[in-house]
This record gives structure tokens, C-alpha cells and sequence, in this order.
């Protein structure tokens, strides 16, 4: 019979726990202060789902004005707002000038790498991090908590090629991220893991999401893959308010998706979770006025066709089009004034969220009031959590990756403060 693998057990000052821009951050923060920091990770590699994001251009930070920037966090611009005053936009931008990095602003206001990548960031900063003493360790998964001989001590269980590791720190700190892009890391196992310490955790969700329409076979083969521009979305909001953009989005074989949906997605989300469907409004024309397309609609148009008429008067074509004729019912396609109706507010049934494993990133997790303003858990001393494990969520554009960065600083602080008090 073949033996166990042996149990290995080792005490550290404190282990961060996942490798991402949180956990890095905090990291730094904590070697800067003096602290031997050992960082695990359960893939073979840090920062793969950041890595991932920054393939089409590493969209860091915005430069937008502090106030509408974090009115971006929604209903937890409460909780969002003191960690950006710790480490806000502008920071991070000077943050990454001293890491060798610049920047620059796009035509959007969105923040990139001058050469628009991830990769070089990342190698900076792990050579700064290894550079200050930072240990790693590769293919580590958390599995649970262990028993600690130290009352003030915290034991953890880590799943390695090698066998089970047992590792007691003085102070933890979890940047184990969300659940969306599982293989890359985030795959949510810590939630069952955080809920045996009685610790709260909202449901996840997914956020920066697309969305299922239920297409026919013909509009979807048609118009799979394509893009909708220019559009604006309506959606009225379970608290009544109403979201509108302008934007565009793409046309998927089960759906919708893309920036100007992700940005309305979590008012969609909600608005299917209440009432099991959400109908959101296309404006196909939304540089016209709405007079403007009724008088060019109702026009005579002689022997043409409508879709030739819409063509020629109001630029209808393709994919739009395609749109009309899947949400308005043959009879209204061919009355003119309430086809222009139509155009200006068509009506798109969506009937469910597409996995939150396709997500961009997830709502839901720990919440703020579960944590003191260093973001350590109220009722476990010397464990502090930091990034997509928290319950917030924000739209693409920089929102994301500048909280997680501002919470990990925030987190890695707040250990620092806890070991320093006597």
C-alpha cells in the first residue's frame, strides 16, 4: 500500500492568499513596512486573470473627476469612496510611473500602459515584490482552516503537487477573487471555506455580463457576430429609476453582449431576478429626434419597400434592420407610424444572464459590514480580505482593477497596523 504524502507545516508572518492585484498590493504594502510576506496562489503563476484582461489593451484606471469616478461603485460608493481616497486614480497612475510604467489617456478617458500591455507591468512589479523579500508559492489551493497551537495565530491548509501543506500566520489576508474565468483562478471555492468561520458571503452574481434573447434560427444565423452602432439602451431599474446609454453592443448566437450592455448589466441582472424576464428599449436611431424619424417613416415611398424605404430615409440597414424584424410583429412592420415608434424605443425581451463563468467579473461576496475600515473580518482578528471577494461591483473601464488595487493596499495596511499593535 502506498503512503501518505507527509504533511508539511511552516509558521510565516503573514500569507497573502492569491496572487492577483490585490493580494499583490497588499503584499507590497506589507513588505514595505518591514514584514516577511509569503504570497500562495493556486495556479502556476500570478496574475492570470489580469494577464487575460489586458490581451485587447490593458485599460488600467479613468481619469474622469473623483466624484463621478466613484459613483461608478453604485449602491457601495459608501464603502468604495475611503479606500479611493487611500489609493484613488491618480495614485495608481503615479504608482505605476515609479514602477517604470507610463500611461496615458485614451480618447475615452480610460487610462493604458503606453505600450498597452500587461505583461511588462506585471514583470516590474514581481521584480520589485521579489526584489523586497515577497515569497512565492506556486500551485498552492486553499482548502480550509486549521488549528493553530497560537490563539493570535491563523492555520491554513493549502493543496500542493507535493502533498497537503499546513502554514500558520501571525495575519492573512484573502484576495481570492470573485466567480467569473474559473480557470484562470477565480473559481469561488472559498466561499463554503469562509462560511464554516461564520463568516457572511452574498450570493454571487454575475456582473460585466451578457445577456440571452431566445433569437429564431434565422435572425441568428443571420446576425450572429455582428456589432449594433450607434444604439442607446433604456431599462427601468426594480427601484423605478431609469438607466439609459449610448453605446453599442454585438449580436451573439444566445444574445447580446459587449461594452454598452455590460455597463446597464447589473439593472438587467436585478431586473431578471425580480421578475424572471427584463425588457430593455433599442433607440436604432438615437441621432434623430423622435419626430424627426416619424416624418421620415410616414413619408410616401412610392413602389419601394419598406426595409428600402427605412434604408434610404433613415439609414435602417442590416443587423438593425434584422432587430426590427425579430421584435415587431409583421402587421406594425408595415404601419409606418408605428414602426417609427419602434425604432425610436424597440422593445428586447431578455430571459436569463449567460454563466457567471463568462463574466468579466462577479457581484456579491463578503460584505462591508462584515469588516472594519481596514477590511479586516469584525469577528476574526489578523484576517483581511481584499478585492472581488468583496460585495461590490462596478462597470468596465478601469473601475474594476483600480478597486481591487485600492483595497489591497487598504488590507495590506490594515495587517501591518494589527502586528504592529501590542
Amino acid at each position: 500500500m502506498s503512503k501518505s504524502p507527509e504533511i508539511t507545516a511552516d509558521h510565516v508572518r503573514v500569507a497573502v492568499v492569491g496572487g492577483g492585484p490585490a493580494g499583490l498590493m497588499a503584499a507590497e504594502a506589507l513588505a514595505r513596512g518591514g514584514v516577511r510576506v509569503d504570497v500562495y496562489d493556486a495556479m502556476p503563476s500570478v496574475g492570470r486573470k489580469f494577464l487575460m484582461a489586458g490581451k485587447g489593451g490593458m485599460n488600467i484606471t479613468h481619469s474622469e473627476p473623483i466624484e463621478p469616478f466613484a459613483g461608478r461603485y453604485g449602491k457601495r460608493r459608501a464603502d468604495i469612496a475611503p479606500l479611493l481616497d487611500a489609493f484613488g486614480p491618480d495614485a495608481l497612475r503615479g504608482w505605476l510611473d515609479d514602477l517604470g510604467v507610463a500611461t496615458f489617456v485614451g480618447s475615452s478617458g480610460r487610462v493604458f500602459p503606453v505600450d498597452m500591455k500587461a505583461a511588462p507591468m506585471l514583470r516590474a512589479w514581481l521584480h520589485r515584490l521579489r526584489g523586497a523579500g515577497v515569497q512565492f508559492h506556486m500551485r498552492h489551493k486553499w482548502n480550509g482552516w486549521r488549528a493553530s497551537e497560537s490563539s493570535s495565530a491563523h492555520g491554513l491548509g493549502f493543496t500542493t503537487p507535493q502533498g497537503e501543506r499546513e502554514v500558520t500566520a501571525d495575519a492573512v489576508v484573502f484576495a481570492l477573487g470573485g466567480g467569473s474565468w474559473a480557470r484562470l483562478g477565480s473559481d469561488a471555492a472559498w466561499v463554503p471555506l469562509m462560511q464554516q468561520r461564520h463568516i457572511p458571503v452574498a450570493p454571487l452574481l454575475p456582473s460585466n455580463c451578457g445577456f440571452d434573447a431566445d433569437w429564431t434560427d434565422y435572425f441568428r444565423d443571420r446576425y450572429a457576430g455582428q456589432p449594433v452602432k450607434p444604439v442607446s439602451i433604456t431599462v427601468e431599474g426594480v427601484d423605478g429609476t431609469i438607466q439609459h446609454r449610448q453605446g453599442e453592443f454585438v449580436v451573439t448566437s444566445t444574445g447580446i453582449e459587449g461594452s454598452l450592455v455590460y455597463a446597464l448589466s447589473a439593472t438587467i441582472r436585478d431586473r431578471l431576478l425580480a421578475d424572471g424576464e427584463a425588457t430593455i428599449r433599442l433607440d436604432l436611431a438615437p441621432g434623430l429626434s423622435a419626430q424627426r424619424v416619424i416624418d421620415e417613416v410616414t413619408r410616401p415611398r412610392g413602389s419601394r419597400s419598406m426595409s428600402s424605404h427605412l434604408h434610404s430615409r433613415i439609414g435602417i440597414t442590416g443587423v438593425k434592420l434584422g432587430l426590427l424584424h425579430e421584435c415587431v410583429s409583421k402587421d406594425d412592420f408595415t404601419d409606418a407610424a408605428k414602426l417609427a415608434q419602434a425604432i425610436k424605443s424597440l422593445p428586447l425581451r431578455l430571459a436569463r444572464t449567460r454563466a457567471i463563468d463568462e463574466a468579466i467579473s462577479s457581484a456579491g461576496g463578503i460584505p462591508f459590514e462584515a469588516l472594519d475600515r481596514a477590511l479586516m473580518i469584525r469577528h476574526l482578528p489578523g484576517v483581511f480580505c481584499a478585492g472581488e471577494m468583496l460585495d461590490w461591483e462596478a462597470p468596465t473601464g478601469g473601475y474594476l482593477l483600480t478597486a481591487c488595487f485600492a483595497s489591497g493596499l487598504v488590507a495590506g495596511n490594515g495587517a501591518l497596523a494589527y502586528l504592529q499593535t501590542p
